[in-house]
């Protein structure tokens, strides 16, 4: 497996958009990303990036490949590909299926069903699809023609959207006659936070989740002078550069945890600061302060962490002084919840101690055989990437169950190793090793930025430096094999390797710790795994470190036997693809 794919929740054979990007062939690679991610203009922007840690070059060099940005180059890119689109089936299958929301679980699962034929309708209670993307991420950082023209290929599959329409009672949706329900809804409910002061200065105290959506539809078009934001994730970012753009001079984001122990990504974190906004850490809310419900501040108490044994982490006052801090406005940014008050707790859907669905994690399939759930709805708060992940789960399940199959029995993935060899020294795909450092997107002036909500932060990649960021790829997904029987341990493979990650040594010598120490390279990341292969004609084995192999072939160039070849790994996986979904 490609540690990157691995890492994508949804799969998406990075490696491979990634050439096509480099190449220029931007709808090709938008068409890559649309087949697993669905939403590669969204995500290209505001993804959660759990591919880029798992990016072998940020063990190579210190940086991973900006992998969402180059996302991002595809999805602006790619031209008209509206045609190169699946188009609706000419045949339905007769099932009806109903979608309850209209946020990015539920559109993967309309967008993968519609595919099979099914006639798929989405209920949202907004104007326009996109649920909680359209109105809790800022139009500075998630235009809103980006989700318009995404959710658009989706309707254009012949699903049907009832907008402006609640769903009041499941209850009564399911009298219907649906042959199956999803409940895509989200975590919609933001934390509040009950302190001293809190009822009397109520009118300068906002939760931040409901303040964003305010703002999205202009019914927030200023903030006061001084704002605190309480919280230190995603949404606290959000929050405190929107209230940056509305006249907020003065923007402090308070944390209770230290500043790595944030749940905001770093780079949110360092947009934020570059935007002039302080993060003030280990300090814990105490009151609000207030005259006459006027708010003039909060007050805090200051902590440090101490660590039990087993990890666990407690937040202990240091003894200082309380630390009163003014402000005019706050935002409470700490978290959100789910909440079903539309779903009647007697219709055979049960419901745990914490007010979640009782689901199979693995098929998202509620007590009540023909409801599953997905997205932030099924096992709470996550991230896009996660909810389309889901929904192609939960596409799987809904199709299982209405065809009459065990839902627990899911499609095996497929994989298929090639060859990528065109000669005796030329090969598919661009073998070059960039050392370019990791480039960086250019931005719009601060000064301009800060002047206009719905002016986009961020350039994006021009072609140019998408294709030298693409280049820094070391095409994880071309495998180097090795076929012992071929190889007559001349060595020139390890002479010519600029890595120096192979190695011949005598078998059965010491364990895992006591080979990795006698590698021509020693082999220092434990967690990945060498590539051992046995059958020489000497009795000694290959042994290939491949945390740091840079694929770039010169080991199968150089083998005058063919022992060495380069293949390319991909995988068929139907959690995200729903067109090779098998009955």
């Amino acid at each position: 497996m490609v540690d990157c794919q691995w890492a994508c929740p949804a799969h998406t054979p990075v490696p491979e958009y990634v050439r096509l990007v480099a190449a220029g062939a931007h709808a090709e690679a938008y068409l890559v990303n649309w087949r697993s991610n669905v939403f590669p203009g969204i995500l290209g922007r505001v993804c959660d990036r759990p591919c880029e840690p798992a990016c072998r070059r940020g063990r190579v060099d210190g940086q991973p490949v900006a992998i969402c940005r180059l996302k991002r180059v595809a999805a602006d890119l790619k031209g008209d590909i509206r045609e190169h689109l699946p188009k609706p089936p000419a045949l339905r299958n007769g099932r009806r299926i109903a979608c309850v929301g209209a946020g990015p679980a539920s559109m993967t699962v309309a967008r993968d069903l519609a595919l099979r034929g099914y006639a798929v309708t989405v209920f949202d209670g907004s104007q326009r699809a996109g649920g909680m993307m359209r109105s809790e991420i800022p139009a500075f950082r998630l235009p809103a023609s980006v989700i318009d023209e995404e959710c658009g290929h989706i309707e254009a599959l012949g699903v049907a959207f009832r907008t402006n329409s609640w769903v009041r009672s499941l209850e009564a949706l399911l009298t219907e006659g649906w042959d199956a329900v999803f409940v895509g809804t989200g975590a919609p409910r933001g934390r509040d936070i009950d302190l001293p002061g809190r009822s009397e200065a109520a009118a300068h105290i906002h939760v931040g989740i409901d303040w964003l959506s305010n703002v999205a539809f202009g019914h927030v078009e200023r903030a006061a002078r001084r704002v605190i934001v309480l919280g230190g994730g995603n949404t606290a970012m959000d929050c405190s550069r929107t209230a940056r753009r509305l006249g907020a001079e003065e923007v402090h984001v308070i944390v209770r945890s230290a500043f790595e122990e944030m749940k905001a990504s770093p780079w949110e974190r360092e947009e934020a600061m570059h935007e002039g906004i302080t993060i003030r850490n280990m300090m814990v809310p105490l009151a609000f302060t207030q005259e006459q419900g006027r708010l003039t501040g909060m007050l805090f108490g200051k902590v440090r962490a101490e660590y039990d044994a087993s990890g666990r982490r407690s937040l202990v006052p240091t003894g200082e002084a309380a630390e009163h801090v003014a402000c005019d406005e706050v935002l409470v940014a700490i978290g959100q919840e789910n909440s079903f008050p539309w779903i009647e707790r007697d219709i055979g859907i049960d419901f745990d101690d914490w007010g979640m669905p009782v689901l199979d994690r693995g098929t998202l399939q509620s007590t009540r055989p023909e409801v599953f759930f997905g997205g932030d709805a099924a096992l709470g708060p996550k991230n896009i990437i996660t909810a389309v992940a889901q929904g192609h789960e939960a596409a799987i399940s809904i199709d299982r169950f209405c065809s009459g199959l065990p839902v627990a029995e899911r499609p095996a993935p497929r994989a298929t190793l090639t060859s990528q060899k065109m000669g005796i020294h030329a090969w598919s795909y661009s073998n070059r090793i960039s050392e370019d450092a990791r480039h960086k997107v250019p931005t719009v002036e601060l000064s301009e930025t800060l002047k206009n909500l719905r002016l986009e932060f961020e350039f994006g990649f021009d072609p140019v430096l998408a294709c030298s960021e693409a280049e820094r790829c070391l095409n994880c997904d071309v495998a180097t094999v090795f076929t012992p029987p071929a190889c007559i341990e001349c060595d020139a493979c390890v002479d010519i390797c600029p890595a120096e990650c192979i190695t011949f040594t005598q078998d059965g010598e010491g364990d895992d710790i006591g080979l990795r120490a006698r590698l021509k390279s020693p082999a220092s990341n434990p967690d990945q795994a060498l590539y051992i292969a046995t059958g020489l004609k000497t009795g000694r084995v290959m042994v290939k470190d491949e945390n740091v192999c840079l694929h770039c072939g010169m080991c199968a160039e150089r083998c005058p036997t063919g022992a060495w070849d380069m293949q390319k790994f991909v995988l068929n996986d139907n959690r995200a693809n729903a067109e090779a979904m098998t009955a």
